[in-house]
C-alpha cells in the first residue's frame, strides 16, 4: 500500500502501479467486453485486493474486479477526493446567541478511507456550514474543544467542557451545544449536571449514531433542534437531545441525569429512565412535556464546581465475582466504589468481609441496581441490612452509569467520607426521584 494508491494491495495494486495512475485520476478500466470509466478512489486498509474502486459520472461507486486481461488507462489528473465545507451562511442580527462546542465523536465525523470506520474530522465550524438552517435559528459561536472520540473521555476532560460552557455563559449565551460520541455522552451529561449549578440557560449534548456523510445521518436534525432548545427552551438543565424514533421527525430531550444509551446502532437509541423526557422537538417547536423542571432566567448566577475524582470504580456484580476485585481497587488507592447489584441493592453474601474492610479503611462504597427500571430497597432482604450496616450507602433510583459520576463529583468536592455520603443522597440535578414511576419500557 503506498500513499498514491491508499488501501489497495495484492493483485489490485500491481495491475494500477503498471498503469502509473495514482488516486482521483480519472481512468478508463477494460476488461473483457466491459468498459467502466470514473474516478479512482482510495479503499480502506480491511477491504480486499481483488478490486478497483470508481467513482461513475452520476455519482456511484462501483468495484471492478481484476482479472489477467484487465486494462487500466490514465484519461486525465484529477485530485484526491477530500471533503470541501460550504462557506458557512452570514449570521443574522437579532436572533439568540449559541456557543456550538465541538468534542468529538460520529456528529463531527467522515468515513476514514484507511480503516473504514469514521474518525473526528469535522470542525465545529464545519458543522455549521453544513447544516444552514442553523442560521435562522441563532448566531452560532463555534469552538473545537478537543477532537475525541467518547470511550476516550476522562474525567479531566468533564472539567474542560464544563470550564468552557461557564465562559460562553459569562459572554452571554443564551444556551449551548456539546457536540459528543453517543457511547459515553450519558456520562458526560451527568457530569456536567453536577459541575454546572444554577444555569442561566440550557446546556445541549448532541451527536449523531450515523456520520453526516451517510444518507440516513441523523446529525443534521438531532444538530438544529439541539441549538432550537439552546436559543429557546424555557429551561435552564444540562440535556440531551436525540432522535426520539426511527423516523427524521422529531428528538426527545433528557435530562442529563436520567438518560441512558440503549441501544448499539439505532438512531433513537437514548431514553429517559424512570421519568419522562423534559420535551420534545417537532417541525421547530419546543413541546415540553413536564413542568418540573428548573427555568431559564438570565440573572441567574452559574455555580461552576467541575472538581471530579478519577479514583472511582464501577463494580458490577456478577455469580463467582470475586471479593479480592474490591481489595485491588483499595490498595490502588480508590476513594469511592459503587456496586451494580442485582434487584433491590444486592450482592453475594460471601463478600462482605471483603466490602466490610474497604469501608474501614475509608472507602465510600455505594449501591445501586443492574435494573435500569425501578429502585432499590435494601430493607427487605437480610443481606441488604446487612450491607447498610457495615456502610454501604443505598443510592435510590440512581442507575449506575450516574451514580457513579455522582460519586466521582462528590469525591471531587470532599474528601470526608461523612459529608460525602451526605452529598450522594443530596438530589442535585434531578438525578434521586421522589417517588418511582411505573410506565412502559
Amino acid at each position: 500500500m503506498t500513499e498514491k494508491l491508499t488501501g489497495y494491495k495484492g493483485e489490485a495494486i500491481v495491475a494500477l502501479k503498471g498503469s502509473g495512475v495514482k488516486i482521483g485520476d480519472v481512468i478508463r478500466i477494460t476488461r473483457d467486453n466491459d468498459v467502466f470509466e470514473g474516478v479512482l478512489m482510495p479503499r480502506y486498509e480491511l477491504a480486499d485486493n481483488k478490486h478497483i474502486v470508481i467513482k461513475l459520472r452520476n455519482g456511484y461507486n462501483i468495484g471492478v474486479r481484476v482479472s489477467p486481461n484487465i486494462k487500466i488507462e490514465k484519461l486525465g489528473v484529477g485530485a484526491k477526493p477530500t471533503f470541501s465545507p460550504p462557506p458557512p451562511p452570514k449570521k443574522k442580527p437579532g436572533l439568540p446567541e449559541v456557543a456550538i462546542v465541538g468534542t468529538g465523536g460520529t456528529i463531527a465525523s467522515r468515513v476514514d478511507y484507511r480503516t473504514g470506520a469514521v474518525h473526528p474530522a469535522m470542525s465545529a465550524r464545519d458543522l455549521y456550514s453544513v447544516v444552514p438552517e442553523l442560521s435562522d435559528i441563532a448566531r452560532v459561536h463555534a469552538e473545537i474543544l478537543f477532537s475525541l472520540f467518547s470511550e476516550n473521555i476522562l474525567t479531566e476532560h468533564w472539567t474542560e467542557m464544563a470550564e468552557s460552557v461557564a465562559k460562553y455563559f459569562s459572554k452571554g449565551m443564551n444556551g449551548v451545544v456539546i457536540c459528543h460520541g453517543t457511547d459515553t455522552m450519558a456520562y458526560t451529561a451527568a457530569a456536567l449536571s453536577f459541575a454546572l449549578q444554577n444555569l442561566p440557560g440550557p446546556v445541549v449534548l448532541v451527536g449523531s449514531q450515523r456520520s453526516s456523510d451517510r444518507p440516513s445521518s441523523d446529525a443534521s436534525l438531532n444538530l438544529v433542534n439541539a441549538v432550537k432548545v439552546a436559543s429557546g427552551a424555557p429551561f435552564a438543565e444540562v440535556v440531551v437531545c436525540m432522535h426520539d424514533s426511527t423516523s427524521d421527525r422529531i428528538t426527545s430531550v433528557h435530562r442529563g441525569t436520567k438518560v441512558r444509551k440503549c441501544h448499539t446502532s439505532r438512531r433513537d437509541a437514548f431514553r429517559s429512565i424512570t421519568i419522562t423526557p423534559i420535551a420534545k422537538v417537532k417541525m421547530n417547536n419546543i413541546i415540553m412535556l413536564t413542568e418540573n423542571f428548573r427555568k431559564r432566567d438570565v440573572r441567574s448566577e452559574l455555580f461552576l464546581k467541575p472538581d471530579f475524582c478519577d479514583k472511582v470504580a464501577l463494580v458490577k456484580f456478577h455469580p463467582g465475582l470475586d471479593p479480592g476485585v474490591l481489595e485491588w481497587y483499595l490498595s490502588k488507592g480508590f476513594k469511592g466504589i459503587v456496586l451494580e447489584g442485582t434487584g433491590l441493592g444486592h450482592i453475594g453474601k460471601y463478600m462482605l468481609p471483603s466490602i466490610k474492610n474497604v469501608i474501614k479503611n475509608g472507602l465510600l462504597v455505594g449501591m445501586a441496581s443492574q435494573c435500569i427500571w425501578g429502585r432499590i430497597n435494601m430493607n427487605v432482604y437480610d443481606i441488604g441490612r446487612d450491607l447498610q450496616n457495615v456502610g454501604v450507602v443505598p443510592l435510590e433510583d440512581m442507575f449506575p452509569e450516574t451514580a457513579f459520576v455522582k460519586m466521582s463529583w462528590v469525591l471531587g468536592q470532599t474528601e470526608d467520607v461523612e459529608k460525602a455520603k451526605k452529598l450522594l443522597l443530596t438530589n442535585i440535578a434531578g438525578e434521586i426521584s421522589e417517588k418511582t414511576r411505573f410506565e412502559e419500557w
